[in-house]
Order: structure tokens, then sequence, then C-alpha cells
């Protein structure tokens, strides 16, 4: 059975939380500046999760035209 898309949300969240926190993350950090940041990342599973919260169904193409 698979976990529902609202509980994958809170996982990444969860998984992007360890990762700023982590030794080896937080010894690389001060060098690093790709163009998109973990605060990216969080704010757009944010963003996913107000959309699901919002939709009884969600858009399939809204999503895919998202991953874009």
């Amino acid at each position: 059975m698979s976990q529902s898309l609202k509980c994958l949300i809170q996982e990444a969240q969860q998984t992007i939380l360890q990762i700023r926190n982590h030794p080896d993350y937080k010894r690389i950090a001060p060098d690093y500046s790709p163009d998109l940041t973990l605060g990216d990342a969080a704010t757009a599973l944010t963003y996913l999760q107000w959309e699901v919260e919002q939709r009884t169904t969600i858009d399939v193409a809204f999503l895919e035209a998202f991953s874009s």
C-alpha cells in the first residue's frame, strides 16, 4: 500500500531538516552555493502541502507543470 502524498511531503520536510542539521552539511555549507537551496526545497514542499490540503483531488497536470 502506498503512502499518502501528505505523509510523503512531511517525510521530505523532515529529511531536509535532518540534512540541514547534519554535521557533514554544516561543514560544507559555508562554501556551498547552489542555484537552489534547502530553503527553496522546503518552500516548494510547503506550497505543495497547502495545495494538497486545499484540494480533495490532485490535478496531475498541475503537478507535472510544477516539475517542468
